[in-house]
């Protein structure tokens, strides 16, 4: 049976005051959705994009970055992505950073505001679900290249509502959808195996519902045999599609050897277990609890598939931290409805609330306009400044670019091979392009023979005793290290090291000739 939409809108007599209440949830979605640009990882993905176009759309065999892995054949599994990026910052000049913020604040809107738009419900409860979703999703924000594959998965739920509509021709959707996915970003795994998942799960609920193994009713649509066939189908032609990529299968050996590496995921933070310690655990605890207190006081309805999707998401979820943004895509949708159900059956248990809709509106405006002006302007002045200024903004991050300054003038006394921080790596081959790194985001799961990286970063990086031996190893010969750190301690108190500078942020040290 179809899912019957919600039919309260709210106030629908006033439709100025809805009109205002809508436009300040907006804000709040604008507020939410435009962040600075302050994620790690950007700055590679902007210097792999901007030298994409400088050698013609040519992608390079081997690590181009880091002197420590050069011999490492590079698979970057957004290089479309790197190159749109780096398309938008070049095209708008001084302006080009405004232009990044602007672009990951459109996907990111556009994938939440999909997901919510496959609720039936008025546009008043989709913007408020929209804006707890967002909410809890803050920390996972900005200018990562992730928020490509939530988009992607945000259509692929559309795609699949409108073929349970009965609109079978958007099955052939995804075969170019794919295509197009596997070479923007690696994620597109996401939207094979949700479809998939999809597919499966219907396919159980045609046998049973055919066999008469269960005869509990429903309140989903069952697929014909020939829609399922067909779906299997574009499946696997959407398979065979994403490997019209430059790397082609090697696409997937490269993806598989980063979700099995046991090392990066047990080190990683965005790998591990959700703790519900912390502000980002707390608000997506929040959010569970209010979804399950919601759904047991008014969600009525028999959907196996769609239940079962939500529990394996959640599963997902809460076992890596970087499949929280997954669920909240996934569970929009029932959170908007479940906000509908909740605010018609408070009108319909409390009367006055519908005789003085007015009030009730005006009053919901007034909250939300309060809750907007706490919050200031002072968030969007960081974007712009971020965007605009970028150095300036850097100097009120963690991100040391006053050291950044230093170096660039003083680069004859420095030497060839340089030892970062982790987090430090994307930023450097944004800031000092002609730099080569030691580490980055790229590299967790790289690793040729005896040469570990990431295992070496780690191990030069223990609280108790640094592994100081490992720069020897990799030909060290300067090195950027966050002031205070274990290894930052041991190095300016050996003889063989020299500290040049320091500040609050970093102390930055050379080999004695």
């Amino acid at each position: 049976m179809k899912a019957e939409p919600v039919r309260y809108a709210p106030s629908a007599s006033l439709p100025a005051l809805n009109l205002l209440l809508d436009l300040l949830l907006g804000a709040f979605v604008l507020n939410l959705v435009l962040q600075p640009l302050v994620e790690p990882d950007l700055g590679w993905h902007l210097r792999a994009g901007l030298d994409l176009i400088a050698q013609g759309w040519r992608l390079p065999d081997t690590d181009p970055y880091s002197h420590t892995m050069p011999d490492w054949h590079w698979v970057e599994h957004a290089w479309l992505t790197d190159g749109v990026l780096a398309l938008i910052y070049r095209a708008l000049g001084p302006f080009g950073g405004v232009g990044l913020i602007g672009f990951f604040g459109g996907v990111t809107a556009l994938a939440w505001w999909i997901a919510a738009g496959l609720a039936p419900v008025h546009r008043t409860y989709r913007l408020a679900a929209l804006v707890a979703s967002l909410w809890v999703a803050l920390p996972f924000l900005g200018a990562r290249t992730q928020l490509i594959s939530l988009l992607g998965v945000a259509v692929v739920l559309t795609i699949w509502s409108r073929i349970h509509q009965g609109q079978r021709q958007w099955i052939w959707a995804l075969p170019p959808l794919f295509l197009a996915w596997a070479n923007l970003h690696g994620g597109f795994t996401a939207g094979l195996f949700l479809i998939t998942v999809l597919l499966s799960l219907s396919f159980f609920m045609k046998v049973c519902v055919e066999w008469k193994i269960c005869r509990v009713p429903h309140d989903e649509p069952v697929l014909s045999w020939s829609d399922l066939r067909l779906l299997a189908i574009t499946i696997v032609v959407s398979l065979a599609l994403t490997c019209l990529n430059p790397y082609g299968w090697r696409l997937y050996g490269e993806i598989y050897e980063s979700l099995t590496d046991r090392f990066m995921i047990d080190t990683l933070r965005e790998w591990q277990p959700v703790s519900f310690q912390g502000w980002a655990g707390r608000a997506y605890g929040f959010y569970l609890l209010g979804l399950i207190g919601l759904m047991a006081g008014w969600y009525r309805r028999m959907e196996p598939v769609r239940w079962v999707l939500l529990l394996l998401m959640l599963g997902l979820s809460l076992r890596h931290w970087r499949n929280v943004t997954l669920f909240l895509i996934v569970s929009l949708p029932l959170a908007a409805q479940l906000c509908a159900l909740a605010g018609e059956s408070l009108l319909r248990r409390i009367p006055v609330l519908q005789a003085y809709a007015a009030g009730t509106v005006l009053l919901l405006s007034i909250v939300a306009a309060t809750a907007l002006f706490a919050q200031g302007s002072e968030h969007l002045e960081h974007v712009w400044q971020s965007g605009r200024t970028p150095e300036v903004y850097f100097e009120r991050t963690e991100y040391p670019i006053e050291a950044v300054r230093w170096i660039r003038t003083h680069r004859d006394e420095m030497g060839t091979r340089l030892y970062n921080d982790y987090s430090y790596g994307g930023f450097l081959l944004w800031q000092l392009p002609d730099e080569r790194i030691f580490i980055d985001g790229r590299m967790p799961a790289w690793r040729i023979k005896d040469r570990w990286i990431f295992h070496d970063y780690v191990a030069l990086n223990r609280e108790d005793s640094p592994q100081v031996n490992l720069l020897d190893r990799y030909g060290v010969d300067w090195a950027m290290i966050p002031r205070g750190s274990a290894l930052a301690v041991t190095l300016e108190t050996d003889p063989a090291w020299q500290s040049v500078y320091a500040d609050a942020k970093v102390v930055i040290v050379r080999r004695q000739p």
